[in-house]
């Protein structure tokens, strides 16, 4: 490469090229209803607030956060660890400090404001709605910007980068929905933002010359104590009875803890708001339970970019670490090991959710507004039914917690480049069409009319394609005997009784004339993972062997 500019320009285009690509075609289905299937002065119904938020907010903030794990490099590092996610082997380039930070700013900033000034004139925005034209663009850069130098930064404690991350960034849009609020003018916004990008290039620079000489601080030492005391209590000498416990413990030590960690730094700044509500603010107090609530399935996402590695310790590699491919034992018994550390994993996040909001709605005071909602929903369904309900609630996020885990787990597994990146691409394209699908329904009565006449048959055709997808993992897995009969059969076993299981408790939840049984057959078969959690012992001995 001529220059660093260069360069770094390569590493976004080839790293990244299919995800720029389904952006493209988005953009490019955005234009062509824009301009061809939507006639000039045909009346735009985006009035309805769920309305725009299909249409205009989730497409942006999909391609949005796209751009933030892009430009921030976060889709090659453990945003958990306490190293720079900053590529280490870029350190080596014949260029200075200031060079490495500028060109990768430069770039995200020009695509932020890119993807503003670009989708703007494309989107239709309901009426009467005053848009922006320049502080947007700067609010995506200064996030974008502040993003980078938060994840470049090295960390003393694993985790802390999440919650630093996360509180600076959520201050800065705290700031700009009070200024829309007070309809602050557009010039004091813009100088407000536009600082954020230098004084961000500057905190970037410092975390990425520490990150080059190698500081990174450790500040695990001062929790130490508790370890030292735990060293009084005697300890059995044969700690690993078999092989099978020693993989979980290595695996529980590799990323089983990053969720529980993850999880206990954010709930106290989450539940602090319960001190700031009152008996007369309801709605503070129950939106800030179900933001509790939802924290482990959305810290999963994080930890999970741990788990799917084959191998965490490298950032750009996809293979196995010879530690592993070489173990004595089998694929069946490494993913078995990893499934358990997941589930141990999901288990002490949640108990430090349960403990944590009965203790938090204690001290705060606000326990009599969950009893008085409790009672109401009491009164309406009976208790019998809505102690049922909440279970089932509880029981959904835990498992949705422990599916974010290990849902891509074969992907990463497989070893395969292609198989991640194509992956990624696939589910870029999907959500980038949602907008685009979305307008064409509500513009068009006979488009919505098909979908609802389409609605019993698009889970029984995705119920098709599970079954075969599973059906050619159990045949690959019995040819290549990676699992045994035994366990083969057991496994169907588990999951035809959790599938049963569902769909009693559907039929009992939801027993109306208006609501098939077929069709919740069909939600109770497509809620539990099967094939994409058989593949994973196949992935790996796939990579295991190449």
């Amino acid at each position: 490469m001529g220059s660093p500019a260069l360069a770094i320009a390569w590493e976004f285009r080839q790293r990244h090229r299919w995800g720029l690509i389904a952006l493209a075609g988005y953009l490019f289905a955005l234009a062509t209803i824009r301009l061809v299937i939507i006639t000039p002065g045909q009346a735009v119904n985006l009035d309805a607030p769920a309305h725009f938020a299909v249409v205009v907010v989730v497409p942006l903030t999909t391609t949005f956060m796209y751009f933030l794990a892009v430009f921030s490099f976060g889709l090659a590092g453990d945003v958990a660890a306490r190293q720079s996610m900053y590529p280490a082997r870029m350190f080596a380039l014949p260029v200075p400090t200031t060079a490495l930070v500028g060109w990768p700013m430069l770039y995200g900033t020009a695509a932020m404001a890119s993807l503003w000034l670009v989708s703007r004139p494309l989107i239709l925005w309901p009426s009467g709605f005053d848009i922006p034209v320049i502080w947007p663009a700067l609010l995506a850069a200064a996030l974008l910007a502040w993003a980078q130098a938060l994840t470049w930064m090295p960390y003393g404690l694993p985790g802390l980068r999440v919650i630093v991350a996360t509180l600076w960034l959520a201050a800065i849009d705290a700031v700009v929905l009070l200024a829309i609020h007070y309809k602050i003018r557009e010039a004091v916004m813009v100088a407000f933002l536009a600082p954020q990008i230098p004084l961000a290039y500057l905190a970037a620079c410092f975390a990425v010359a520490r990150a080059r000489r190698g500081d990174v601080p450790d500040w695990r030492g001062l929790f130490t104590r508790g370890g030292q005391i735990a060293d009084i209590v005697p300890r059995r000498r044969n700690r690993f009875p078999s092989t099978s416990g020693a993989q979980m413990w290595f695996e529980w030590r590799r990323h089983g803890r990053s969720l529980p960690a993850l999880v206990a730094m954010v709930l106290p700044f989450e539940l602090a708001m319960l001190f700031l509500a009152r008996r007369d603010t309801p709605a503070l107090v129950l939106y800030t339970l179900l933001g509790v609530l939802l924290t482990p399935p959305f810290m999963a996402a994080f930890a999970a970019a741990t788990v799917r590695k084959s191998n965490p310790h490298a950032r750009d590699s996809y293979g196995l670490t010879p530690f592993i491919a070489t173990r004595p034992s089998t694929s069946a018994s490494l993913i078995a090991a990893t499934l358990k550390a997941t589930v141990l994993s999901t288990l002490a996040a949640w108990l430090l959710v349960l403990v944590a909001i009965p203790l938090a709605l204690t001290l705060s005071g606000t326990w009599p507004v969950v009893t008085k909602r409790t009672s109401q929903m009491v009164e309406v369904v009976g208790t019998l039914r809505a102690t049922v309900i909440m279970l089932l609630v509880l029981s959904g996020l835990v498992a949705s917690t422990w599916k974010q885990l290990v849902k891509s787990l074969y992907i990463g597994l497989s070893g395969r480049e292609w198989v991640v990146k194509s992956s990624v691409f696939l589910t870029l394209s999907f959500l980038s069409m949602i907008g685009p699908a979305a307008q064409l329904l509500i513009e068009h009565r006979s488009a919505r009319v098909a979908l609802w006449n389409a609605v019993p048959w698009i889970p029984a055709v995705l119920v098709c394609a599970k079954m075969s997808a599973a059906a050619w993992v159990a045949t690959r897995l019995y040819r290549s005997r990676v699992l045994s009969d035994r366990t083969l059969i057991t496994g169907a076993a588990c999951w035809l009784a959790a599938v049963l299981a569902l769909y009693g408790l559907l039929v009992w939840l939801f027993s109306t004339p208006n609501l098939p049984h077929y069709f919740l057959a069909l939600v109770a078969i497509l809620a539990i993972p099967l094939a994409r959690l058989s593949a994973a012992p196949l992935a790996l001995e796939w990579n295991r062997h190449r």
